[in-house]
């Protein structure tokens, strides 16, 4: 389960943030994960409630944003939506795609209560 790790990282990031800021507190942390990440939300949320106990972001509120994936036919120029990384052009079937959204997993913002 990586989704532990994850979230043990997203926790030792927004630590350091909090740090550099001289914050007391994290009010609140948004997170940004594609469809294409890898990631399964179920398991990070299992993962996040056990993560962060006894962690600055324990009473921190908390916002997942999924991603859809997307990607682009290097054949034919078509931007299309994917589910999976090996997804076929709808229009050509050419399996030479560029995925240009939904592999994300990123601290979008992080919301800090000064000392």
């Amino acid at each position: 389960m990586h989704e532990l790790s994850i979230v043990l990282s997203v926790v030792d990031a927004a630590a350091q943030v909090a740090q550099e800021n001289q914050a007391e507190r994290i009010d609140a942390i948004e997170l940004e994960i594609g469809a294409l990440s890898g990631v399964e939300l179920d398991a990070l949320e299992f993962a996040w409630s056990e993560g962060i106990k006894r962690s600055i972001l324990a009473q921190a509120e908390k916002k997942f944003t999924f991603i859809p994936g997307k990607a682009e036919c290097s054949d034919c120029g078509l931007s299309f939506p994917v589910t999976t990384l090996y997804d076929p052009c709808p229009i050509c079937n050419s399996y030479f795609i560029q995925v240009t959204e939904g592999r994300e997993l990123k601290i979008k913002s992080i919301t800090l209560e000064a000392v």
